[in-house]
């Protein structure tokens, strides 16, 4: 059950959503994002082209394992994705129509709301602390960020409350945030360094800004950076492009899936996959459930230790996570894929640089990882997720309240949102809050009724 406390859940979104309906008819609310959903893949819209940086990268890669020997996965993957230079998501805009891919928050504006009314609801059950820091993980374009504190801003209570903090490694990324979220700006010069220096209020951001909102917002590389505070901490498609190990079990027990030089001449690629003979550093370190009876595991250890600091935190400081993301419950085994002009590459080893690379987020390994320190719900489709928040009750204000040629778009895209056959199954929510003795479940966890 629930606190007794809590109003039902269904009148505090109608009674917050009709309270700012004249948010939606502002000259700055433009709906025209949704209308590209129709365009959609189920979780991708890939469209890239090559340039001569796949091939440096490839070079890269080549030299390092004819150095010192064949790679983990993970190291592939983290390189490819992540190279200051020509990692994936360090020299474009890989977002969007004219990008690579379109994620929920640019499909409607309603998901990014709700989300919002989520750390709303979930600061006040918690008793309105004076102040909290909202931390998003590898905030994309910055377009949840945006719609959150759009939504923060209807509430004249937390305004003065909140500070938006931002953890992305890529400049480019960081400069398109800043840009959404700020206004035109420079990154400054420390925005490029590797090590960020304290400034003179001993923070560790590498920039900052107030928002078009008047709310703070500082850009960190780690989260360990950030000060430890009462935290709401959004991770939306933020751990399925974190690196993973891969194992086989093999005759000699788990082994670990490597990276070699491919030598073979008539094949395309330059690498190719084989399972080390010994134990590895990583493979001595993996532990399986002995009621696992899959031969193939994937694991993201970098995962495993974002997790566990971010639970830790709450733990300590208070607060409360959502993370949001395509992936299982501990079933699935070989998910890692490319995606390569609109198509699903499963070879990932073609157009290093210029496809990106993903594996499904293992749920189950997730909540093992942070249930030493945090009461977890979830994971739950996000068709129940949204449901259970009142999308249909969003999506009614909106269309009593925009033009007649939006209705089609704006339903087109919460359908795709919460459909079983586009995002509504594929995608998966999870919430961490702090221990507490009280019988509590956060909202978007229980279904509102009728």
């Amino acid at each position: 059950m629930i606190r007794n406390c809590l109003m039902s859940f269904d009148n505090i979104i109608q009674r917050h959503f009709l309270g700012i309906k004249d948010l939606f008819k502002a000259p700055h609310m433009s709906l025209l994002r949704v209308s590209r959903a129709s365009k959609i893949l189920p979780f991708s819209y890939r469209c890239l082209s090559t340039t001569e940086t796949s091939k440096d990268l490839s070079n890269y890669l080549k030299a390092k394992i004819s150095l010192s020997g064949p790679i983990t996965v993970a190291d592939y993957m983290r390189t490819v994705l992540t190279h200051p230079t020509s990692g994936y998501y360090m020299h474009k805009d890989v977002f969007g129509v004219a990008g690579d891919f379109i994620t929920s928050p640019e499909i409607s504006q309603i998901f990014g709301e709700l989300l919002g009314v989520w750390c709303v609801n979930e600061w006040m059950q918690c008793g309105k602390p004076s102040k909290m820091q909202v931390v998003e993980l590898g905030p994309g374009r910055g377009t949840l960020a945006y719609d959150l504190l759009r939504v923060f801003c209807q509430f004249p209570q937390m305004k003065d409350v909140v500070t938006l903090n931002l953890v992305e490694v890529s400049s480019k990324m960081s400069s398109l945030q800043y840009e959404k979220l700020v206004g035109p700006h420079q990154l400054s010069d420390s925005a490029n360094k590797a090590t960020p220096k304290l400034d003179s209020n001993n923070s560790l951001a590498y920039n900052h800004g107030i928002s078009k909102f008047s709310i703070p917002v500082n850009w960190y590389y780690k989260l360990e950076d950030i000060p430890s505070d009462f935290t709401c901490y959004i991770a939306h498609e933020f751990f399925d492009v974190l690196p993973v190990h891969k194992f086989q079990k093999t005759e000699r027990g788990w082994r670990e899936v490597l990276v070699d030089l491919n030598l073979d001449l008539s094949s395309p690629n330059d690498f190719k996959f084989t399972v080390s003979k010994s134990p590895t550093p990583a493979s001595v370190c993996f532990q399986v459930d002995e009621n696992d009876n899959r031969d193939h595991i994937e694991m993201s250890f970098e995962s495993g230790a974002i997790i566990e600091t971010l639970s830790h935190r709450i733990a300590e400081n208070g607060g409360f996570a959502l993370i949001a993301d395509y992936g299982h419950n501990g079933e699935k085994m070989d998910t890692l894929r490319g995606f390569f002009k609109h198509q699903v590459q499963s070879d990932v080893f073609l157009n290093p640089g210029f496809a990106d690379l993903t594996a499904d987020v293992d749920f189950k390994y997730i909540s093992k990882v942070a249930s030493n320190y945090v009461d977890i719900f979830g994971p739950t489709t996000q068709g129940s997720f949204l449901q259970n928040m009142g999308i249909g009750v969003r999506l009614k204000v909106l269309l009593q309240n925009v033009k007649s040629e939006l209705h089609k778009d704006l339903i087109s895209g919460c359908k795709m949102l919460i459909d079983p056959e586009q995002m509504g199954e594929r995608y998966k929510f999870m919430s961490f809050l702090q221990k507490t003795e009280k019988d509590y479940t956060p909202a978007g966890f229980y279904s509102l009724g009728n």
